[in-house]
């Protein structure tokens, strides 16, 4: 039994990305209600538990970051995991994750393969620059998004 309350009381999201697009997405839909499924990576977890640390050994930041989730712990670059994201899959409503363009789809995890699935599932891709264009294999954060206009220098922002 859910009880979750909020406006997406209801829906599942599984979250696959890390440091700080995908989590702080995650976390509005937790704050909205959503079950929100954690995917963190094994032995290291999310890189948001040590970034900027100011006391012990876990970041605030995670803290403020992480509630009202639930973490799991997979390996995407293995066989084992993607057939574990595959197997939860037809139990989730939206897919987020935040990975440099084409990395889901190198672990066999895309966007053809989750609707094979799942046709209904939400796919929620967060990147610095898109998935396609001149700069989508670049990293990409706030700040340096915020600094650049939010596009590249040969297209209007």
């Amino acid at each position: 039994m859910n009880t979750r309350k909020g406006p997406l009381s209801g829906f599942r999201v599984l979250e696959l990305g890390n440091l700080i697009a995908a989590p702080y997405a995650g976390r509005l839909f937790a704050e909205f209600g959503a079950d929100v499924i954690k995917v963190e990576r094994p032995r290291t977890g999310d890189e948001l538990r040590r970034w900027r640390l100011f006391r012990g050994s876990t970041s605030l930041f995670w803290s403020l970051q992480a509630r009202n989730k639930r973490s799991i712990t997979l390996d995407l670059r293995t066989l084992e995991g993607q057939e574990i994201v595959l197997k939860l899959l037809p139990h989730v409503d939206v897919v987020l994750e935040n990975f440099r363009p084409g990395t889901l789809e190198k672990w066999n995890l895309g966007y053809e393969a989750l609707k094979a699935v799942n046709p209904n599932v939400i796919f929620v891709r967060i990147s610095g620059y898109g998935q396609t264009g001149p700069y989508r294999d670049r990293p990409g954060f706030g700040g340096i998004a915020e600094a650049m206009g939010a596009a590249p220098p040969d297209r209007p922002p």
